[in-house]
C-alpha cells in the first residue's frame, strides 16, 4: 500500500504515459484515460490484492479487475506496466502493427494482467459479476473490480447485469463508474440523459457511494466502504473530469477519442511532472 504522496507521483507519470502513447499512435482515447487515472492508480497501488509475478488468467487467489469501458486502454496499459506486468518500454507500441497493446484490450497468451477482451461497451459488468459468483462458489475471499463509463451506462446490458448481480448477492463485486458527464458525441445529458446514477443503482439493489475521483483520500475511503459483505454488490460513482491534468483537454468531450499533435503533446507534458522516468 502506497501513501497519498506516492500515489500522486505515480498518477502524474501515468498521465505522461497516456499523452505520449496516444500522440505516438496518432489515435486513441486520452480524455477518459486522463480522467480515471487517479482511481486506477489507487486501485492497483493501494487497494487490490494482486501480484504480477503470480498472476494467472484464472484469477484464483487474487483480486480480479475487468475494464468494461475498453477504450480507456491507455490508462490500463500504463497502470499494468508501472505495476510490473510487462516492461514500460512496450507502452510505445500502442496501436502499432503486431503490438500486444491494441486499441482496446485483447486477451493474448503473452499479455499478463488482462482477463478479457473489451471494446463492445456494456459487456464487462456481466463478466465481472460471473467471476464474482464463481469466487464465492469456490470459497475464494478475493474481490472482483470492474470499471464502467457513464456513457456506457446507456447500454441495456449494464442494467441486466445489475439486476443479476443483486439477485445473486455477489457482494464481492465492486463496480465503479467514471462519472465525468461526457461521451464521444457530447455531454451525457444531451445524448441520452441517464439522470441520477445513484438513485438508479440503489433502486437496482446495490450499495452505492459517490466519491471525488481526483482526491485520493476520497477514493480510498470509497473503496474501504465497498469492502462490507452484506449481500449487496457495490457501486462507486467517481465524479471525474475528462482530460484531468491537461488544461486544454479538461472537461471537453472533444478529447474523448482524439490524439494530440506533437506540439499539443509537448504542451501537455509541460503540465505533468515526470516522477518515475519516461518509458
Amino acid at each position: 500500500m502506497q501513501d497519498i504522496t506516492t500515489l500522486q507521483r505515480i498518477a502524474s507519470q501515468v498521465r505522461r504515459d497516456i499523452v505520449r502513447m496516444v500522440c505516438a499512435a496518432k489515435s486513441g482515447h486520452p480524455g477518459g484515460s486522463l480522467g480515471i487515472t487517479d482511481v486506477m492508480t489507487a486501485l492497483y497501488f493501494s487497494e487490490m490484492n494482486h501480484d504480477p509475478k503470480s498472476w494467472t488468467r484464472s484469477g484464483k487467489g487474487q483480486d480480479v479487475f475487468i475494464i468494461s469501458a475498453g477504450h480507456l486502454a491507455p490508462v490500463y496499459y500504463s497502470i499494468l506496466a508501472r505495476s510490473g506486468y510487462f516492461p514500460t518500454a512496450e507502452l510505445g507500441t500502442l496501436r502499432k502493427f503486431g503490438t500486444r497493446l491494441q486499441g482496446h484490450p485483447c486477451v493474448t497468451d503473452s499479455l499478463p494482467g488482462v482477463f478479457k477482451p473489451s471494446g463492445s461497451l456494456g459487456q464487462g459488468l456481466s463478466t465481472a459479476a460471473g467471476i464474482a459468483l464463481g469466487k464465492k462458489l469456490d470459497g475464494d475471499p478475493n474481490r472482483v473490480y470492474v470499471l464502467c463509463g457513464d456513457g456506457e451506462s446507456e447500454e441495456g446490458q449494464i442494467w441486466e447485469a445489475g439486476m443479476w448481480a443483486a439477485h445473486h448477492k455477489v457482494d464481492n463485486l465492486i463496480a465503479f463508474t467514471d462519472w465525468n458527464g461526457q461521451q464521444i458525441d457530447g455531454p451525457t445529458t444531451t445524448v441520452t440523459a441517464i439522470e441520477d446514477l445513484r438513485d438508479k443503482w440503489s433502486a437496482f439493489g446495490w450499495d452505492v457511494i459517490e466519491a471525488d475521483g481526483h482526491d485520493f483520500e476520497s477514493i480510498l475511503k470509497a473503496f474501504e466502504f465497498a469492502h462490507v459483505l452484506n449481500g449487496k454488490p457495490k457501486m462507486i460513482l467517481f465524479r471525474t473530469e475528462m482530460g484531468h491534468g491537461v488544461d486544454y483537454m479538461a472537461g471537453s468531450h472533444k478529447w474523448h477519442g482524439k490524439a494530440p499533435s506533437a506540439e499539443e503533446c509537448k504542451k501537455a507534458l509541460s503540465q505533468l511532472e515526470e516522477t518515475l522516468g519516461d518509458y
